[in-house]
């Protein structure tokens, strides 16, 4: 039963966070002619090899720009980093997905609930939540108990 509401589910959201989705999908499209790689990869549209950012990854609904060649590299967390360490990793692929989930269930919510929540920070309840699901497979949601 449970499997068979996930592909319904799955469609919802991905309706649900077609906006931010579009912008992504443009941001990626734009990369194109500057080396930027399309490919699928858990239910979201990744664009390898993005021209522009600081490094690592950015999710917009459930397309992901990458900087780099692989989500299978290993990325410092975000707490970790906040205090100056780099022993607390956790494969970058992982961490992204929470976030194309987390954008899936809120839709058009996600970024200004995000910035509201603290934006790119190790405080930011999105960033722990995806930290938290990169290491166990669970817990994407940012308002998850325990």
């Amino acid at each position: 039963m449970r499997r068979a509401l996930l592909w319904p589910a799955m469609a919802l959201g991905v309706a649900w966070a077609s906006p931010l989705s579009l912008a992504g999908l443009l941001a990626g499209l734009v990369a194109l002619p500057f080396g930027a790689r399309p490919r699928w990869s858990d239910a979201a549209l990744v664009f390898h090899r993005y021209p522009w950012g600081p490094g690592g990854a950015l999710t917009l609904g459930n397309v992901i720009l990458h900087t780099g060649q692989s989500l299978d590299e290993s990325t410092v967390t975000y707490a970790c980093a906040a205090r100056g360490g780099r022993d607390d990793t956790v494969r970058l692929g992982d961490h992204e997905r929470a976030h194309v989930y987390q954008a899936l269930a809120l839709g058009p919510l996600f970024l200004p609930l995000y910035f509201a929540c603290g934006g790119i920070s190790h405080r930011n309840r999105f960033e722990q939540a995806a930290d938290r699901y990169a290491r166990s497979g669970r817990g994407w949601w940012p308002w998850a108990r325990g």
